[in-house]
């Protein structure tokens, strides 16, 4: 039995809430179970010099609030620098969106994604991807409405889910009390086309075994699903401004 009483190949409630942050060209809270988190995107009208001619250019950033998590952790700017665990992350994250871009067709523009987890209970960097996709949409539907000349530059739509092997048992979507316990835990990130853009898989106290590894994509495979229905539902016409195949 899971902590919450999920069956195994059960996410948890998902809830997606587009234009959040009405400053933000894109916004999205995703809130996963108790796992929440805001995504914004941002579009800035130049690249890094070393992009210049080369078109545009995405990149995130990932940050957890103090009291998100049960404990306070302190703020990675009194420390100086980002934790090595947060840039894992936001590389991850940007990553997982450069694979969904044609960045050639934005122009010498960035695309800047910032992710702030509010509260945290697994799975936030899989969230911060299915939210930021969402907030990525609406912030290329605002580039094209404001330049003609940038045409469907959203090719996939991604999302991302967390598995594991909890109690010998694989799972969908682990909450913190069963990724705090999961023998193995892996984190998947696919586009609507069925494709893998990214798996990551690590052995906390135990090895994967080809068949288990199996049964884990199939529940990837069923979760992203769920994911991108969703994601569609939120988007509504806004996805056929901006991507290639509506």
């Amino acid at each position: 039995m899971r902590p919450d009483g999920r069956a195994p190949e059960e996410m948890r409630p998902v809830r997606l809430q587009r234009g959040f942050l009405p400053k933000a060209e894109g916004s999205c809270l995703v809130e996963i179970g108790r796992t929440r988190v805001v995504c914004t995107v941002t579009v800035e009208e130049k690249v890094p010099g070393w992009r210049r001619g080369q078109g545009g250019w995405l990149t995130a950033e990932y940050a957890m609030l103090p009291r998100a998590t049960e404990d306070r952790t302190p703020r990675e700017v009194s420390r100086g620098r980002p934790a090595g665990r947060s840039q894992e992350i936001q590389r991850l994250i940007g990553r997982s969106l450069r694979a969904a871009v044609d960045l050639a067709a934005i122009g010498d523009r960035t695309l800047w994604v910032d992710c702030d987890v509010l509260e945290a209970d697994g799975g936030t960097r899989t969230a911060s991807i299915t939210g930021a996709a969402v907030a990525l949409c609406d912030a290329l539907a605002w580039l094209t409405d404001r330049d003609g000349s940038v045409k469907r530059p959203l090719s996939h739509l991604v999302a991302a889910v967390s598995c594991g092997i909890v109690g010998g048992n694989p799972v969908l979507d682990l909450c913190y009390a069963e990724d705090s316990q999961a023998a193995v835990d892996a984190n998947f990130v696919l586009t609507d086309a069925g494709e893998f853009v990214e798996v990551q898989a690590t052995g906390e106290g135990g090895t994967l075994k080809p068949a288990q590894l199996e049964e884990l994509l199939g529940l990837a495979q069923h979760g992203t699903a769920e994911l991108f229905l969703l994601q569609r539902a939120a988007l509504g016409e806004q996805i056929g401004k901006v991507m290639r195949r509506a």
